[in-house]
């Protein structure tokens, strides 16, 4: 199974947003399945004709998404789904609200923040 990504030079998005969010929607459609080995930055970035620094700028959001996982000169792998995301959702909702706390906010008015930004990037 290759990896079939393509980068529009003319698409509003920036090239590693496109290569990120390609790999991410495969990754959740099961299009590549957990486990599935991603190839290196500079081969990939060859492939595209990008900078290697685009691809590993891709990767490094993919990571922090916890879509992908890097197991060093192993590879790099699609992570399962639903952990880290799931943690990493928690760890910010809790910062949200302890600064929400401290910017001497009550709960209906952080919650409504909360209710306005998820509109804001969901949609209706």
């Amino acid at each position: 199974m290759a990896l079939q990504i393509s980068v529009d030079p003319d698409a509003p998005e920036p090239p590693y947003e496109q290569i990120r969010a390609g790999i991410a929607e495969r990754a959740r459609s099961g299009a590549l399945p957990v486990g599935y080995k991603l190839p290196t930055v500079r081969g990939f970035a060859e492939e595209l004709g990008l900078a290697a620094n685009t691809v590993a700028k891709a990767y490094r959001a993919l990571e922090a998404d916890g879509v992908i996982e890097t197991r060093g000169r192993n590879g790099t792998f699609v992570a399962a789904p639903g952990d880290t995301a799931a943690r990493e959702a928690a760890a910010a909702a809790r910062a949200f609200a302890e600064r929400a706390r401290r910017l001497g906010l009550d709960r209906d008015t952080a919650l409504g923040a909360v209710q306005d930004a998820l509109r804001a990037v969901y949609g209706d």
